[in-house]
Order: C-alpha cells, then sequence, then structure tokens
C-alpha cells in the first residue's frame, strides 16, 4: 500500500481558484456556508477516509463480498461506511434542510465522495446507492411514503439501491418484463428478477430499500410503459414493524474487481407477497430514473477520477524510492560504475507518470465542472442561468462518464506499468487499481451508450445550441490564454481544434438529416474520443490560466513549483494527447464505413 491516495492540495486548488466555489455561496441555497466551514468539511471526510477506508483497501479485495445462508457477507466497514458516514452527513449531505439534509453545494458533497473513493472504492457506493435511491424518493414519491422511508436511509440504518438490469434485457430496458399487479389496498404485487444490483443486500443492513423498474399489466410496450416503484426487502407494518417482502438474494457476482462492493441477483415475489408502491404516476418510471441519472453519472466519473489519482500516487511513490538502471548521458553511453538512478529520473517513466498526472487531474477538473453546473441549475433564481447552464450539464454528461473511465484505464494500466513486474503482482497495490476500475465504463450505460447519447442527443440537442454553448465556453478560455506569453501557442492549438470539431459534424451532419442514423452513429465511439480530448484540452488550458495567473500575482495559496507543475502538465497533454485528435477525426471522416453489417460476412 502506498502511503498517499489523493493530492488534496490540488482538490482544493480546482475547487477554490480554478472553478470558484464561493460564488455559489453567495446564493440564497447555499448561504449559511463559508470557505471555511467547507474547508471543515472536507478536512474531516479526508481524517475519516484516512481512518476508516484507506487502511482496509487491500483487505476488501483479499475478503470479498460473498452469498452465504441466503444473503450477502460483506466486510465489517460496510457497517462503519453506512453508521458513521451517515452521523457525519455523507448521504445527506446534498439533501435540503426540510429532507434532514445539509443542503452542501453538489460540488463539494463530489469532492467528499471523490476523497472517499480515492481512500477505498469499495465503499462509498453502498452510501451513494442509497442516496440516490433516497433521491428519487424524494423527488417524485408521496409525503407517506419519504416519510417512512427516506429519513432511515439517510441516516445510514437502511441501505438503497436502483434495480434496472434483468438476465434477458441487459441495458435494453425497453425489454424488461417485471410486472406489477395493483391491489385493493393500494400497493401492487411485483414480481420479476433483477440482476448486477450493486450493494442489493448484505448482513449489516436492517433493511435494503429498492427503486425497481416494472411493466403494470396492460402497460404499454416499451419504455413508454415502464414503472418506478419502492420494493423494500422488508416492509413496515402500520405498528412500525418490519415483515419480510418477498425479496431473495438468488446468488452474487464475483467480480474481477471491486470486490468488496456486492453486486447481487435479486428475486422478487416468488411466493406471491412482494409489496411495491408506486412512485409518482404510472408509466413514467424511465423519466423519473433519467432525471437523476445526471447525478449518477457524474458519480461513476468521479470514480474513475479516484482511482486514476489512487493509483497515480501509488506509482509516483514507488518511482521516487525505485532505484534501477542508470540515466543515459549525451553520448548515449551509460556508466556501470555510477550508482543505479531512481526510476523517475528516466524520461519514459516521467512519461508515464506524467501521462497518469494529466488523466487523473484532468478528470478531476471535469467532474467538478459537472457538479458546479449542476449546483447553477439548483441555486439559480434566472430563467436564462438555469437554461444555459442545464444545457451545458446535459452536453458535457456523456463526457463526465466516460473519459475519467476509459482514459483511467489508460492511466492505470501505465502505474502498472511504472512498477514493471511488481505491478503485476498481488504484493503492490496497483494490480487492484486496474482491476476496480474496469467496471466503471460499464457502470450506468456503457461507452457505446454514452457515445450514441452524446452524438444522437446532445450534439443535435435544441439545433445544436448545447454544442454552442460549450464551444463558446472553450473559446472564452482560449481568448484569456492568448493574454499570456506562456500558454498563447497552446491557445492557437486549441483553437485550431474547434474548427477540427465542426470539420467532423460538418462531414457527419448529413447523414442525419438524409435520416441515415445508423450511418450517422456508426463511429460515435470515436466521436466520442474526439470530443473528450477537446474538452481535456480546454480544462487543462483553463487550469494554466489560473496557474500562470497566480505566479504573476502576490499573494499566492500555492508554491511556485505548484503551479510550473500545472502548466508542465498542460504542455504535456497539449503534446502527446490533444494530437490525437487528427487521427480520430481523419478516422471519422473517412468514406469507408466498415463496422456496419453488410452482405459480406466477415466474421
Amino acid at each position: 500500500m502506498a502511503k498517499e491516495y489523493v493530492d488534496i492540495a490540488t482538490l482544493k486548488y480546482l475547487l477554490y481558484q480554478v472553478h470558484k466555489v464561493e460564488e455559489l455561496l453567495t446564493s440564497e441555497r447555499y448561504q449559511d456556508y463559508d470557505k471555511d466551514s467547507l474547508d471543515l468539511f472536507i478536512n474531516s471526510i479526508k481524517e475519516f477516509s484516512d481512518r476508516e477506508l484507506f487502511p482496509y483497501f487491500k483487505e476488501m479485495d483479499e475478503t470479498p463480498a460473498v452469498y452465504k445462508d441466503g444473503t450477502i457477507m460483506v466486510h465489517k466497514q460496510v457497517d462503519v461506511m453506512m453508521k458513521k458516514g451517515g452521523d457525519m452527513g455523507i448521504i445527506a449531505g446534498p439533501f435540503d434542510y426540510g429532507e434532514g439534509g445539509l443542503q452542501l453545494p453538489f460540488i463539494i458533497h463530489t469532492a467528499s465522495a471523490y476523497i472517499q473513493e480515492a481512500a477505498n472504492n469499495h465503499l462509498p457506493g453502498y452510501a451513494g446507492l442509497t442516496q440516490g435511491a433516497a433521491e428519487l424518493i424524494v423527488h417524485f414519491a408521496d409525503d407517506a411514503l419519504k416519510e417512512t422511508f427516506v429519513p432511515k436511509m439517510l441516516s445510514g440504518a437502511w441501505g438503497g439501491t436502483m434495480c434496472l438490469t434483468e438476465p434477458q434485457a441487459g441495458s435494453s430496458l425497453s425489454d424488461i418484463t417485471s410486472k406489477a399487479t395493483p391491489t385493493d389496498e393500494g400497493h401492487y404485487k411485483i414480481s420479476g428478477q433483477k440482476i448486477f444490483i450493486s450493494g442489493g443486500d448484505h448482513q449489516y443492513a436492517e433493511n435494503i430499500v429498492h427503486l425497481l423498474l416494472a411493466r403494470i399489466e396492460g402497460a404499454p410496450s416499451g419504455t413508454k410503459g415502464i414503472s418506478l416503484f419502492v420494493v423494500p426487502k422488508l416492509r413496515v407494518e402500520s405498528d412500525g414493524s418490519l415483515k419480510q417482502n418477498d425479496v431473495v438474494t438468488v446468488a452474487d457476482f464475483q467480480k474481477m474487481g471491486q470486490k468488496g462492493y456486492a453486486t447481487t441477483h435479486l428475486g422478487f415475489g416468488d411466493n406471491g407477497d412482494c409489496h411495491g408502491w408506486l412512485v409518482g404516476e404510472a408509466n413514467k418510471g424511465l423519466k423519473y430514473m433519467f432525471l437523476m441519472m445526471n447525478s449518477a453519472r457524474i458519480s461513476v466519473g468521479r470514480g474513475g477520477a479516484a482511482i486514476s489519482m489512487a493509483a497515480y500516487q501509488a506509482s509516483l511513490e514507488y518511482a521516487n524510492e525505485r532505484p534501477q538502471g542508470r540515466k543515459l548521458s549525451s553520448d548515449g553511453k551509460k556508466d556501470p560504475n555510477e550508482k543505479p538512478c531512481l526510476i523517475i529520473e528516466h524520461p519514459d517513466v516521467r512519461r508515464m507518470l506524467l501521462l497518469q498526472k494529466a488523466i487523473a487531474e484532468g478528470s478531476l477538473s471535469l467532474v467538478l465542472l459537472a457538479a458546479k453546473y449542476y449546483d447553477i441549475i439548483q441555486s439559480t433564481k434566472d430563467p436564462e442561468a438555469k437554461e444555459k447552464y442545464g444545457l451545458l450539464l446535459e452536453m458535457v454528461i456523456p463526457i463526465v462518464k466516460t473519459y475519467p473511465t476509459e482514459a483511467g484505464s489508460v492511466a492505470v494500466s501505465n502505474g502498472v506499468q511504472v512498477l514493471g513486474g511488481y505491478g503485476f503482482c498481488s504484493d503492490f497495490i496497483l494490480q487492484q487499481y486496474y482491476r476496480d476500475i474496469r467496471i466503471f465504463s460499464i457502470y450506468e450505460g456503457t461507452t457505446g451508450i454514452q457515445s450514441q447519447d452524446l452524438l444522437g442527443r446532445k450534439v443535435p440537442m435544441e439545433n445544436g445550441k448545447a454544442l454552442e454553448l460549450l464551444l463558446t465556453e472553450v473559446l472564452d478560455t482560449i481568448t484569456e490564454a492568448l493574454e499570456f506569453d506562456e500558454l498563447r501557442s497552446s491557445a492557437k492549438i486549441l483553437g485550431g481544434k474547434i474548427k477540427l470539431t465542426k470539420e467532423v459534424l460538418d462531414f457527419l451532419m448529413p447523414f442525419a438529416k438524409k435520416g441515415n442514423y445508423e450511418r450517422y452513429l456508426s463511429d460515435a465511439n470515436l466521436f466520442m474520443e474526439f470530443l473528450s480530448h477537446v474538452v481535456l484540452g480546454w480544462l487543462w488550458l483553463d487550469i494554466a490560466v489560473h496557474a500562470q495567473r497566480n505566479l504573476e500575482e502576490s499573494g499566492q495559496t500555492h508554491s511556485k513549483a505548484f503551479y510550473e507543475s500545472k502548466i508542465h502538465t498542460m504542455k504535456f497533454y497539449f503534446k502527446y494527447e490533444l494530437p490525437k485528435t487528427s487521427s480520430l477525426a481523419e478516422s471519422l471522416m473517412h468514406p469507408d464505413v466498415l463496422t456496419i453489417k453488410s452482405k459480406n460476412e466477415v466474421f
């Protein structure tokens, strides 16, 4: 295990100087907070993570969640996470005061969860899914359901899940077959099975409240006939007692990574006695679920960013301690009489570390940006601002979900490589990070789904208004960067990538206009990678603008080396990562169509 797992100085720099969290505190919603109180909360989360999460990270991988005697047995720290985390406001943080929450800015809640996930990505999901399930109840359920379930969930006494996926349907939610039959008592009888339910059962939960998608008998086919139900493991009787609700844990899934985070197969109504309560209106379940999906997808991207950072910290520590080989002299020779140098002195190791740093810190900035947009939407009373940031959030969400998880896997893979053979051994933690991060590009909609959402829905949204707003934000940063000699060339490069983006879309859009959507979306994943690189280039240039400004002003909050490292990493990103957009654009605009099924079978 490494000694450290997160860079708090960079986190706070991004929060306060780059994303200017204190501007949010002028709104009525967040007026009770100031920088000191936010810092106090973040510091308490770091202390909690140091004590209760990070020390158990490797142990939870070695003693995974396992199905036994009809339930899932998990590590004892799950109990600590839920109970102590509940006491600290980890679950209730972003909820309104009236709902029993702390009314924290979502960006601060996001930062706190990021610290926890960097410390131990197996634990925060139990609390995070409980929060998401409670959020659905708060937003869409009636008062009776809120009063029955939400207080216990926010305290951490009861867990919560999202039950979407079914064995025969996978990600195709239009094909779910779970049924809901109305009764004369005001509830529904639920029957069906759900798979891949994270946190779906464990021995430390007094009760688990499932938010379940099902089809009421006679409802329309497809997604239009899906409703949302509260289906607790134990239903609450009129006297307050708990009774078995015919919810059965069928099995668990043994996974490649995140072994301490239970993933279950649940059966509902095998004995005909599973009660569920309709949330909101019938046949609007998918709409309700997806209204909460933005925060869920931010959470997944946040997890990818957190694991990337933790892996970077571990490989950086190793590179600063491991002597091996000798530096190459200017004449191309090595002196065997010299002592071996630390591997961090080798250019190739430095390249891998800089790639990790660029991806980890850039991903964090991306996640915080989305969380800030979310906060502005929540807190502003200006309808124009609400619309603007609503469109910006919709535009970046697929990228927030995808880049930190896909590029994060590349970053962690480079971390394994930094350690060489040791990186592949269980004695060192990099292999665990590598296994853990792989699931994040699958959670909450795979990369393919996110890519089709980006190109198919978000780019054309409101006749391209969302994309125009995003590109305007990028151009504003380019204008700022042009003021600094140190950043001018990078600003011009990014400006060229904006032009390239428009060229790519000018090539692709005619396919959509002609109704040839299969061709239009056939390389959506390449467009996702292309636009992600442009957006990350923007965020790194923005980080560099703030760093350069700090270098030229008095009253710096960080060292000169800190700011210079941000500018150096930006330049690394622009040299090694941003140029990939050119080859991606070439593929996107290539005349050959090779992935659409044709008459000639190729497999």
